[in-house]
C-alpha cells in the first residue's frame, strides 16, 4: 500500500477563471482589463483578468477602488450558471484520469493520480496533458502544481502562473519549504505572520530552527502543526466527496441601514433565499449565525445552536431576530447575512495508511 507521504497529488487552478470565461465568450474583451463584479459604489470585484491585475485590481476589492486603480477597467456582471457549466466540463476531464478528485471551488481541484486510469507513471506529464486538454476542449488556460501533498501542490500551482506548472518531487520538498516565505504556509494568516516576524521567523528555514517547545509556547496547539508542516509532514487525503460545512446567504445594501425594523425586512428575504438553498441541497443544520458588516467595514457574528436540525424560513427568522436584538447595533449596517452550519451531512472517512517506504517517478 502506498503511504500518503509518497502520493502523487496535482492541484489544478484555472487562470483568472471568471474573467477568462467572459473574455472567451466575448472576444472583444480579449487583451483588455476586465473585472467581474460591480463598479458602482457598493460593488465588489469577484475576479479580475491578468490585464486588470497589472493595475493592482484584485478580487474582493471595492468597485470604486478598482476603477480608481484602472480608469479603463471594464466591469462585467457575473454569470454563475455559465461558470458552473464550464466547471463541469473541466471536471469531466479530471475524472477521465482519476476518481479521486476533490473540488475546492468552481475553478480549482486536487487530483490524486498515484494510481490513475491511464496507468501513467508521471504526475508531471498527466498535469501537462490535462492542461492541454482543458485548453483544446474548453478554450481556457490552467496552471498546476504537483507534489506528494495537497499543501505543497497548491503552493506549487501558483509559482508559474499563468498557464504554467511546477513539480516539487518528494526529495525536494523540505528544501523548497525552507526557502518559502512564512506567510505562504498553510494555517499562517496575517496576524500569525506578524507575530512570527516579531520572533524573527521570516522563512521556512527560520521556522524549522525553532523547537517544538518554543512553537508550542508561543502558538499553543498550532505549534505542533507548524513544527510538522515545515518538515513536509502535512498529509491529508484527497477526498472526492468534500463535506459541505455550511450554507449561507447575504446581501450588501445600496444604502446603510440604521433601524432594526428595516434590517428584519431584509433578513426575511435572506432567510427565504437560504431556505431555498437548504432545500435544494437536501440538508439542514443546528447552528444559525447572523453576520453583520458595519459601515466602517468591521464584522460581527452572532450564533445560536438549536437542539434539532432546521431549514425552515420561519425558524431561521425567529432565531435571527433573537440574535439581532441580542445586542445593540453599534453603527449603520452595510451587509447582513445568515448561515447555517453544524449540518446533518457529516461523516468521517479518514483512513489510516500503512507506512511503506517507496519512491515514485514524478
Amino acid at each position: 500500500m502506498v503511504t500518503q507521504a509518497h502520493k502523487k497529488i496535482i492541484h489544478v487552478d484555472m487562470d483568472a477563471f471568471y474573467a477568462s470565461v467572459e473574455q472567451m465568450d466575448q472576444p472583444e474583451l480579449i487583451g483588455k482589463p476586465v473585472a467581474v463584479g460591480g463598479g458602482e459604489e457598493r460593488g465588489v470585484v469577484a475576479a479580475a483578468s491578468y490585464e486588470a491585475r497589472k493595475y493592482g485590481v484584485r478580487s474582493a476589492m471595492s468597485g470604486v477602488m478598482a476603477r480608481k486603480n484602472c480608469p479603463d477597467l471594464i466591469f462585467v456582471k457575473p454569470r454563475f450558471s455559465r461558470y458552473k457549466e464550464i466547471s463541469k466540463q473541466i471536471r469531466a476531464i479530471f475524472f477521465e484520469y482519476t476518481d479521486l478528485v476533490e473540488p475546492l471551488s468552481l475553478d480549482e481541484a486536487y487530483l490524486d493520480v498515484t494510481e490513475n486510469k491511464m496507468m501513467h507513471p508521471s504526475a508531471t506529464l498527466i498535469a501537462k496533458e490535462i492542461r492541454n486538454r482543458i485548453f483544446e476542449e474548453v478554450g481556457l488556460r490552467a496552471s498546476a502544481g504537483i507534489s506528494n501533498s495537497k499543501f505543497v501542490a497548491k503552493i506549487a500551482s501558483d509559482i508559474n502562473k499563468p498557464n504554467g506548472q511546477k513539480t516539487i518531487p518528494p526529495e525536494e520538498v523540505e528544501a523548497f519549504l525552507e526557502d518559502l516565505p512564512i506567510e505562504k504556509f498553510f494555517g499562517i494568516g496575517k496576524v500569525t505572520a506578524a507575530k512570527m516576524f516579531k520572533l524573527g521567523i521570516f522563512t521556512g528555514r527560520d521556522l524549522k530552527s525553532k523547537s517544538l517547545d518554543f512553537l508550542t509556547e508561543h502558538f499553543k496547539n498550532s505549534g505542533e502543526h507548524y513544527f510538522k508542516v515545515v518538515r513536509g509532514e502535512h498529509f491529508s487525503e484527497v477526498k472526492p466527496n468534500r463535506i459541505q460545512k455550511s450554507v449561507a446567504a447575504e446581501h450588501t445594501f445600496r444604502k446603510n441601514l440604521t433601524s432594526e425594523i428595516f434590517m428584519m425586512e431584509r433578513l426575511e428575504t435572506i432567510a427565504e433565499e437560504l431556505e431555498n438553498r437548504l432545500i435544494r441541497s437536501k440538508i439542514a443544520g443546528k447552528t444559525i449565525t447572523l453576520k453583520i458588516k458595519y459601515s466602517d467595514f468591521s464584522l460581527q457574528t452572532r450564533s445560536k445552536t438549536l437542539p434539532h436540525y432546521v431549514k425552515d424560513k420561519s425558524v431561521l427568522l425567529n432565531t435571527v431576530r433573537e440574535l439581532l436584538y441580542q445586542e445593540k447595533i453599534k453603527e449603520s449596517v452595510r451587509l447582513l447575512g445568515i448561515s447555517v452550519s453544524n449540518l446533518n451531512n457529516a461523516t468521517d472517512n479518514d483512513e489510516k495508511v500503512m507506512d511503506v517506504q517507496l519512491k515514485f517517478e514524478f
